[in-house]
């Protein structure tokens, strides 16, 4: 092996880091180009191809390796499903688990088959001008990059508040976790992901709440305030980690709620102080899940995933009651109802309805 002068060492460095970083850039740009010709965008093929390599993932993992977030990832998988590319399923060993598959026989899976021919051919022709020794060296560095690359993907979207106003806390040994969000006339948007290495994720829209952790307690807390019109709103968007259980409260009132929790594991959820709407997306259950409601709503709306059980206590009143099949008008004080398939030694939520709510939705789907 030939003697390599020191002088150099860091220019081939520069050279090597340089090619790497032009590696990516090209990778970035065959997939636009190769988007165009089939008139897919470049994100969509990123996940024909991700799943060719892998052959199935969960929508967290790869929202995670796509850097985005699974908000953003779910338009995504919806607009791949529609064009038949392809399908997800129900993790049977993990009903919160959402497993994304590529359908069979799709078109353009097909056409996006003969692109990547073309280029993978050419690296194999490439890589036969190298010895086996090379080639696994090659191999080993580049599995290497990849790994590095993945983690820095990971560093990114786990910025610091100082820098992009994204707050979160590590994951580290927890077990069990609680979200406690209390705030006045604000919306709140709730989410659950595969948070690499995160407990939780939030941004914020409008003034910055105190947020603490500790102990696995994260506390978001905005300051009473009596909000006039021109002042700008609070909004504030959480992404919790699907690794762990979570107990959920909400207090102290808000103009909007959203929860898809689709991937929680969730042992408990708490409203209360009110919301003029709430619209909460639950997981399927692994255990009888609490959840209670209290202090007015203009219109709640509770969905499950299908064939999840529910016993229902409705001790305010409503304008409106629809349950599953069923259909209520002036309703209250003290109805109890469970659906068509309750089992009490089955995994089921158990609902509390305390206020008083215009209309009030408690359906499967």
């Amino acid at each position: 092996m030939p003697i390599r002068s020191p002088n150099k060492q860091p220019e081939i460095l520069r050279q090597l880091v340089n090619e790497l970083r032009q590696s990516y850039g090209l990778g970035a740009s065959f997939f636009r180009a190769a988007a165009a010709r089939i008139e897919m965008t470049d994100t969509d093929m990123q996940v024909i191809d991700i799943l060719e390599s892998t052959g199935e993932a969960t929508a967290g993992q790869l929202a995670n390796l796509m850097g985005l977030t699974t908000g953003t990832f779910t338009a995504i998988l919806n607009r791949l499903e529609k064009a038949g590319l392809v399908r997800r399923e129900r993790d049977p060993n993990d009903g919160r688990r959402v497993i994304v598959r590529l359908a069979k026989g799709a078109a353009s899976g097909q056409e996006m088959g003969t692109l990547f021919a073309s280029l993978g051919k050419a690296w194999e022709e490439l890589a036969d001008n190298y010895d086996d020794e090379h080639k696994a060296f090659l191999l080993e560095f580049l599995q290497r990059s990849n790994a590095l690359a993945r983690d820095e993907i990971a560093r990114l979207r786990e910025v610091s508040a100082d820098n992009e106003g994204v707050f979160s806390a590590p994951l580290a040994d927890l077990e069990r976790a609680q979200l406690v969000v209390s705030s006045d006339t604000f919306g709140l948007n709730l989410r659950a992901g595969e948070i690499t290495g995160s407990l939780y994720q939030a941004r914020f829209e409008g003034p910055v709440p105190d947020v603490k952790v500790k102990d696995g307690v994260v506390t978001i807390r905005y300051p009473r305030r009596l909000w006039l019109p021109g002042m700008k709103k609070r909004a504030a968007e959480v992404t919790l980690s699907t690794a762990v259980p979570w107990q959920i409260v909400l207090q102290g009132g808000a103009s909007e709620i959203t929860a898809e929790l689709g991937d929680l594991n969730l042992a408990s959820l708490e409203v209360k102080g009110g919301a003029y709407t709430a619209r909460l997306e639950l997981p399927a259950p692994s255990s009888v899940v609490p959840v209670r409601i209290s202090g007015g709503a203009t219109e709640t709306t509770i969905r499950r995933p299908t064939g999840t059980a529910a016993r229902v206590h409705l001790k305010g009143w409503a304008s409106g009651f629809n349950f599953d099949d069923q259909t209520f008008n002036a309703v209250g004080n003290d109805v109890r109802l469970q659906s068509q398939n309750f089992d009490p030694a089955a995994p089921y939520y158990d609902i509390d309805v305390d206020s008083s709510v215009s209309q009030l939705t408690i359906t499967t789907g």
